[in-house]
Formats: structure tokens, C-alpha cells, sequence
């Protein structure tokens, strides 16, 4: 196994590449497929999040990670926004999102001509369910790893009390919130430290930046958005929709 140097340092000019993850079932969901390939206003989650990925002007290639059987239909969903210098892979996802992720990053060694993803300045990972995420933190994200941080997390403060519990369910604490967070993606990294990460990690996570902190990195974080939620139920859906359907093409971008 290739094993990565993960010195920080500041980001060359180069590329910056996103895997989109996007081989959820979408049970909580309940619409019968998987979430990503469903519509919010004729569009795709997936086609709309990696449109915004590429959208923010910071992003160059993406690739999106999709279920054996929906490979197809994401290569013609995402066929229309390559070229223009960006380059558009889809490849097939593993049994948990990890395996996800590592298999979009051969992907794009494969694209690019190398092992992995490490010919970028910059690797991105953000959730296709984050479909409405605007420009702002994404470009918050890659400008702070340019600027030599070796992760870096968008995050909101958290509003509502949080509370501890035990396995009966009992309250065993209530942590101070203002020092706590809600975490959104992108999540950014220096390519090195992600790839050291996945080399170490073989452990399931659901955050990337935790594989991260497992090998003794210290993660950044930047400012989020509201728009950046994750849309995991049937209500999560409303919001998205009623959000789309208040659009309009003079908002400016945040």
C-alpha cells in the first residue's frame, strides 16, 4: 500500500477535485430509490450538486460515486457538465461510504494518470444530499487549503440544547454548546492527508475529517451555510423544494 507524506504546506495553483459520494440507498427518504438520483424541481440531487460544485469557480473535476446499476443513468444526468476543462468521472460505490470514497479517488488517479487523487492541490468530499449547497463555503474550504491548512470543515454554531444519554436513555450531561458545531461538507484537505487518512483508516466513518483526526491531524473549520443542510427525509425534501421555488436567477451568490 502507497503510503503519503502529510507535511502541510500551501497549495500550488493547481486543480481542485471533489468526490461526490452518492451511493445511499435514501431509506429514510422513502422514495424508493436512491437519494440521490431523486428531483427537487426537474433536476437531479446529483446533477444539481456536483453543477454547484463547478459552479463556485474554485472546483475543476468531480467525480460522482453512484450504485452499480445507476451508472448509466448518472453518465447521461452528468454528461453535459464536462468539457469546459472540467472533467466529469462516475464510478461505482463499495458497500459503505469509505469504500465510496476510495473508489472515487482511484477514480480520479485513473482520469488524471496516477494511483490516486494526489496530482491536486486540493481533494474535496461532499454529500450529493447537500444538493443546495451555494458557492460560498466551497470556496471558503479550498481557499483555506490553499492557504496550508491540511483539513478543513465547514460549520455552523449549534442553536438547540444538547443533551448526553445513556443507553436507558437517562440524561447524563449537557455539553456547553458554544463550543460545539454542526459539521457540513465540502469537507477539504490537502491530498496527502486524506490519502495518509484512508491508508490508516480502515474503519467505517460517516465524516471524513474523523479519519482525519485519527491520524493526529488538526482539522480548520470555515463558516457554513443554512443552504448547505442535508436532505435525508420527506420533510428535508420540502425545504429544498420550497427553497427552489423561491429562486430566483438575480439572487446573488453567498
Amino acid at each position: 500500500m502507497t503510503r503519503h507524506d502529510i507535511g502541510g504546506h500551501p497549495a500550488p495553483r493547481g486543480r481542485v477535485a471533489a468526490v461526490v459520494p452518492a451511493a445511499g440507498s435514501g431509506t429514510r427518504l422513502g422514495a424508493g430509490m436512491p437519494k440521490a438520483f431523486v428531483a427537487l424541481e426537474g433536476r437531479t440531487m446529483l446533477e444539481r450538486a456536483v453543477a454547484g460544485l463547478l459552479a463556485s469557480g474554485v472546483v475543476d473535476d468531480v467525480v460522482a460515486v453512484v450504485p452499480d446499476d445507476r451508472v448509466d443513468e448518472a453518465e447521461r444526468l452528468l454528461r453535459p457538465l464536462g468539457g469546459d476543462d472540467h472533467l466529469v468521472v462516475v464510478t461505482t460505490g463499495g458497500a459503505e461510504r469509505t469504500d465510496s470514497v476510495r473508489n472515487g479517488l482511484a477514480a480520479l488517479g485513473r482520469a488524471g494518470g496516477r494511483g490516486d487523487g494526489g496530482a491536486y492541490a486540493a481533494l474535496l468530499v461532499h454529500d450529493a444530499a447537500r444538493c443546495l449547497t451555494p458557492a460560498g463555503p466551497i470556496r471558503r474550504v479550498v481557499d483555506a487549503v490553499r492557504a496550508g491548512e491540511r483539513a478543513v470543515v465547514p460549520v455552523l454554531p449549534v442553536v438547540d440544547t444538547v443533551k448526553e444519554v445513556d443507553g436507558e436513555g437517562y440524561v447524563t450531561g449537557t455539553p456547553d454548546r458554544a463550543a460545539l458545531r454542526a459539521v457540513q461538507t465540502p469537507q477539504g484537505f490537502d491530498p496527502a492527508t486524506l490519502l495518509a487518512a484512508y491508508d490508516a483508516g480502515g474503519d467505517v466513518a460517516t465524516d471524513d475529517a474523523g479519519l482525519v483526526e485519527r491520524i493526529g491531524v488538526r482539522v480548520a473549520t470555515v463558516p457554513g451555510d443554512a443552504l448547505a443542510f442535508k436532505i435525508t427525509t420527506a420533510a428535508d425534501r420540502e425545504r429544498a423544494v420550497a427553497e427552489l421555488s423561491t429562486r430566483t436567477t438575480t439572487k446573488e451568490p453567498r
